[in-house]
């Protein structure tokens, strides 16, 4: 059964017109006809099961058959990630994170960041396909780009990864299931004085082994590592 985003639909209607843009895939690019079933994914645990009762390139008519829910995950994986310079490197790792079951994801502006813009609705995009291929039900939350001292402040008590040769933890040590954000510096690392301010804010320094990674591999494999703990 083909998957289709629209974060719109609801049990409480027995029929549902689709979004425009999942609705000119339907009709146009995979030439689907009336009767055929779908599922519709509305990112926040609920799978919908419909009939298509009219095939349009713009406003695709279905009619709900079954709705099937998912339980919201009992642990949080939160990454704050300054933005690689290439894009593709960042939407890399938002797709391969959002399969993995990251749940929220924070774009952090640090001293040392090579990008400053964002186009974040080029990152949604990425974690809804990544959601749909994976057939995950819920779409983790893809926060704005925040200049890190703010971000820190306003989420004290996290984890920070950096490689200054100072006392580090393990990520298996010390990680939380809840209310336990990662950081992850940009290509050329955090700053002393930034990481002094998570020192400030009850953040806890973290090594994620012997070698120097990428920004975009460093996130991932901090995701990876906090959801194998949470098992």
């Amino acid at each position: 059964m083909r998957l289709f985003y629209d974060p719109n639909i609801s049990s409480q209607n027995s029929s549902h017109q689709l979004s425009e843009e999942e609705s000119k895939h339907i009709s146009r690019v995979l030439r689907m006809k009336e009767g055929a079933v779908i599922g519709v994914l509305n990112g926040l645990g609920s799978l919908f099961e419909c009939k298509i009762v009219k095939s349009h390139p713009k406003h695709c008519e279905l009619f709900i058959l079954e709705e099937k829910k998912a339980k919201k995950p009992a642990y949080e994986i939160h990454i704050a990630i300054g933005p690689t310079k290439q894009m593709d490197r960042l939407e890399w790792f938002i797709e391969k994170a959002t399969e993995i079951g990251i749940t929220e994801i924070s774009l952090i502006q640090c001293k040392n960041s090579e990008r400053i813009k964002i186009k974040s609705e080029r990152l949604r995009r990425k974690a809804i396909s990544a959601m749909k291929q994976s057939h995950r039900l819920y779409l983790p939350k893809i926060n704005a780009l925040v200049n890190v001292k703010n971000f820190i402040e306003s989420n004290p008590g996290g984890l920070i990864a950096h490689c200054y040769d100072m006392e580090r933890s393990k990520l298996s040590d010390i990680f939380r299931a809840a209310d336990c954000p990662i950081l992850i510096g940009p290509e050329g690392d955090f700053s002393e004085d930034e990481i002094e301010i998570a020192l400030g804010n009850d953040y806890k320094t973290i090594t994620l082994g012997e070698n120097r990674l990428r920004t975009e591999t460093a996130a991932l494999f901090a995701c990876m590592n906090a959801k194998l703990l949470i098992g």
